[in-house]
């Protein structure tokens, strides 16, 4: 195992700037799916399980969401919630049990609730409710891209390292082109964000520039 005194940000910025591999590529079309937005995890202010990377990310989000719309291409938002019990949770929310943990992120509570700077078309827009890291995990998101004949899937949302690691993840499997926007991005702490980003580009999807998207989807 290769050793460095080099933090997770530099090494990242090296990759960056001298790339390792050659791009998988914008295919034909593509669906954005927003993982998890929700207070619990955008709204710094209100709970300690809150992150924010880049303080313009909702901003960038919304602007994604727009184009996507404006073609006519699917959107997609996720978020977590459980029963009381936290039975659904599984035992995934076996190792704490404290208001702040996962499994206790009830259906109608705050920390459930969306972060309010986001614009959701609730007409058009699809939303699913997910328990799992990956936004494929037993929800109907696979489905929908078969549906809108999608080849290519963009990620945004959170965390860097959990949730956005393992939709790539299962989206790279699923044989989809998978694309990251840095600045769409958050974790808790910046070494588990490079890092992972890092691993992401390397191995899993074209984590970019987030105007370069949006350059892509005026084209």
């Amino acid at each position: 195992m290769e050793s460095s005194d080099k933090t997770a940000r530099e090494i990242y910025l090296e990759l960056k700037s001298n790339p390792s591999r050659p791009r998988f590529g914008f295919g034909d079309k593509a669906i954005l799916v927003n993982i998890d937005p929700q207070k619990a995890y955008t709204r710094t202010d209100l709970f300690k399980t809150a992150y924010e990377t880049d303080p313009n990310q909702m901003q960038h989000i919304n602007q994604l969401a727009k184009q996507f719309r404006k073609i006519g291409w699917p959107v997609v938002w996720t978020q977590v919630a459980y029963m009381e019990s936290g039975e659904d949770c599984g035992v995934w929310g076996t190792r704490t049990n404290t208001p702040d943990s996962l499994q206790n992120i009830g259906f109608g509570s705050q920390r459930s609730e969306f972060d309010d700077r986001l614009e959701i078309d609730k007409v058009n827009d699809v939303i699913y409710c997910k328990k799992m890291p990956s936004a494929f995990f037993e929800t109907q998101l696979q489905s929908l891209c078969v549906w809108h004949k999608v080849d290519t899937v963009i990620l945004t949302g959170g965390s860097t390292s959990g949730c956005i690691r393992a939709t790539a993840v299962d989206s790279l499997s699923r044989g989809y082109r998978t694309i990251i926007p840095e600045q769409c991005v958050a974790d808790k702490h910046e070494s588990y964000h490079f890092a992972n980003l890092t691993d992401l580009a390397i191995k899993y999807a074209d984590v970019m520039d987030v105007q370069e998207v949006f350059d892509r989807l005026n084209k």
